[in-house]
């Protein structure tokens, strides 16, 4: 069976590339430092496996929940005419900062805080007042590293294999992406996570509402076609299950009556020897480069 056609538009969807190879990609190969993050360490393999397919979906759901990140992507993102080239932005900047050497960490970094510099203006509230945000706002910055962090361990601790160091680890190494990102004080142990989480929930900082539910409405079916529509309504299912009851009461979702999870971990190996079935990936890249430097340093 030719798994190209498939493997292609994955990739497209991931990296904006049918080779999975644009030009960030390419350029984890070079430079003159191992990076943020140690070698198979806790984030690179959490960012490495599929689970991160549902983490995606997951951070979108649960970051909706906070008005003013749902205000930013409502008025600045373009999610709605090119869903696929919003979901490859922003696995670029995961995969630049997880894998890149430091200076293209950096630069990756500097190009969404660019980005982000514009991303500014106003809501209603629950009471009908007009309330000022900005996505470079502490608060907004802490909300989506949290919701982002917490989608990926659990989504890999869900589906996907063991983590060097436990989930402590990951959330220890990813907060040098918050640092990098201006969150003040990210934490640094799963136990924090969870708590940092909850307690914008307990705060009454989280709502639903119509808004949130267009959201809901498109991440459950987006434009996309063919047999990646049954895997993404699987995905999509497949991280709801893993969302707490409270925030998913707020999204209006609910739990499949189907076994998604065993499902899910069915379908997860097929779509890495999907992937697998090619060239490089980015962290055979990003290996490459770190044996240079040492190579370097040793001759």
């Amino acid at each position: 069976m030719d798994l190209t056609p498939l493997r292609q538009r994955l990739l497209t969807a991931l990296a904006g590339d049918p080779e999975g190879a644009p030009p960030w990609v390419l350029r984890l190969s070079e430079g003159d430092d191992a990076g943020y993050f140690p070698e198979n360490g806790a984030a690179w393999t959490v960012h490495a496996g599929t689970a991160t397919l549902i983490a995606g979906i997951r951070a979108l759901l649960v970051q909706a929940l906070h008005p003013g990140a749902l205000a930013g992507v409502h008025d600045f993102s373009r999610y709605r005419e090119d869903p696929l080239g919003r979901l490859a932005g922003t696995v670029r900047w995961v995969i630049c900062v997880t894998y890149g050497s430091t200076e293209q960490a950096d630069a990756e970094t500097a190009r969404v805080g660019r980005f982000h510099q514009q991303v500014k203006g106003t809501y209603q509230s629950t009471e009908g007042r007009a309330v000022a945000y900005s996505a470079a706002d502490a608060e907004l910055v802490e909300w989506v590293h949290l919701a982002f962090a917490d989608a990926f361990l659990t989504s890999h601790r869900t589906y996907g294999g063991p983590i060097p160091g436990g989930p402590d680890a990951y959330v220890a190494e990813w907060a040098t992406a918050g640092r990098l990102m201006r969150v003040k004080e990210p934490p640094r142990t799963a136990d924090e996570l969870a708590r940092a989480l909850e307690s914008y929930r307990v705060r009454g900082i989280l709502q639903g509402g119509p808004r949130v539910d267009d959201v809901v409405r498109f991440l459950r079916r987006p434009p996309v076609g063919g047999g990646m529509a049954l895997g993404y309504r699987l995905f999509f299912a497949a991280a709801v299950a893993t969302i707490p009851k409270e925030l998913r009461r707020l999204l209006g979702v609910r739990r499949s009556v189907l076994p998604v999870v065993t499902l899910t971990r069915a379908v997860l190996p097929i779509v890495t020897r999907v992937l697998e079935s090619g060239g490089p990936r980015a962290h055979d890249r990003a290996h490459e480069r770190i044996r240079r430097v040492r190579s370097n340093a040793s001759g």
